[in-house]
């Protein structure tokens, strides 16, 4: 199908909504203030939808993006040695920098006894523990969420083979990767979560095979009821049971992470009709950066709280989401205005709008577009 400028904003919109809602999913609590408990009752529970079962959508829905977006223009235009270049400079870069930057800030502060239990002890670590915090290769990095940008770099070195099995055998290989992410006790060592796999997989199938993305716009508002109604319901089954799930529970979690991703894709054509819709559509690069920097300014929130905060873990959550995207759009304006050279490597040379397509007022017909320079998602949880 043809990309248009709809299409173009609706991935915009996901991009920027998704990525806020991971915010929610890694403010930091203890075992004392965890939601299982129960203690704040309601607001608890709020806790759960949002952080365990609602926003856990957001990894399946943009590896989805990610894989779509990869292979849009089908196999013959797709440049393996270029796209891993590109990808190079707009993924791992970015992953290495802001990753790096917090790994040398733990070493330095924790020489002075600060960051311990907050961050691993990177003092301590073992070389084959270090390498992980470092660059993730077998745990997660010091910077949680961004063990997406490293998973997502590794399903782009191996897009030519998932694109080859999909393109013949799309629903055997999507079966498979769909078991083997449902399915609790399954392990795969190649990404740190298994989500993204079959996500971006299925972006992949999306585009080879070219599917209608718009094809559940006409059911759009049964779909977001219906995915909205099974987070609730998941939701209070994780908080009677949790913070230890059954395996039933984890398999439901596993199965609405993937199949809730094409409800909020479908819930993002409503959205794209609204003014606030169209303005979080516009805001560009301001999603890559509230991915990448939310979870050290959160973390070190907590540090601060807990040093002299009020035994009220409630006013913690909502002050430090709100203080935190107060700080990240200022900041991001800020750098993106004052310093765009080193904003263009932080941000993998996103631009600061998503790009508009050239218009053709004598054709109805949609014109293909240029998407943003680069494709995004993420989720983690602090205490995992």
């Amino acid at each position: 199908m043809t990309f248009d400028q709809n299409l173009s904003s609706r991935i915009n919109l996901m991009r920027i909504v998704l990525i806020s809602g991971i915010v929610f999913v890694h403010v930091p609590h203890n075992p004392e203030t965890s939601p299982f408990l129960g203690v704040y009752g309601f607001f608890d529970w709020i806790r759960v939808f949002l952080g365990d079962a609602l926003f856990r959508i957001g990894v399946p829905c943009l590896s989805a993006i990610s894989g779509y977006l990869l292979f849009r223009r089908g196999m013959q235009a797709f440049d393996y040695s270029a796209t891993v270049k590109s990808k190079a400079r707009t993924v791992l870069l970015p992953f290495l920098l802001w990753n790096g930057a917090l790994f040398a800030a733990v070493l330095l502060i924790q020489l002075f006894d600060v960051g311990i239990g907050y961050f691993p002890d990177l003092w301590n670590a073992t070389p084959r523990e270090m390498i992980s915090h470092g660059a993730a290769v077998e745990e997660l990095p010091v910077n949680v969420p961004l063990y997406f940008l490293r998973d997502l770099f590794v399903c782009i070195l191996l897009s030519p083979v998932l694109a080859f099995f999909v393109k013949r055998f799309a629903l055997p290989t999507l079966a498979v990767l769909l078991i083997v992410t449902a399915w609790p006790d399954l392990t795969l060592f190649i990404v740190q979560k298994k989500s993204i796999l079959f996500s971006f997989t299925l972006g992949i199938a999306l585009a080879l095979h070219k599917v209608n993305l718009k094809a559940l716009d006409p059911h759009a508002a049964k779909i977001t009821v219906a995915v909205l109604v099974s987070a609730a319901l998941l939701a209070t089954g994780l908080y009677f049971t949790g913070p230890e799930f059954t395996f039933e529970l984890n398999l439901l979690r596993n199965l609405l992470a993937v199949f809730g991703a094409m409800g909020l894709w479908a819930s993002s054509s409503i959205l794209i009709r609204s003014r606030a819709g169209k303005r979080l559509a516009d805001t560009g690069s301001l999603s890559f950066w509230i991915f990448c920097a939310h979870y050290p300014l959160l973390v070190l929130m907590w540090m601060v709280w807990n040093k002299g905060g009020p035994d009220f873990y409630p006013a913690f959550y909502i002050g430090a989401v709100l203080l935190s995207f107060l700080i990240l759009i200022v900041s991001n304006a800020q750098v993106r205005s004052k310093l765009p050279a080193l904003y263009a490597v932080l941000t993998g040379s996103r631009s600061g709008k998503p790009k508009t397509p050239p218009q053709n007022p004598s054709s109805a017909k949609a014109v293909p577009l240029q998407p943003a320079p680069d494709t995004l998602s993420a989720t983690a949880k602090v205490n995992q």
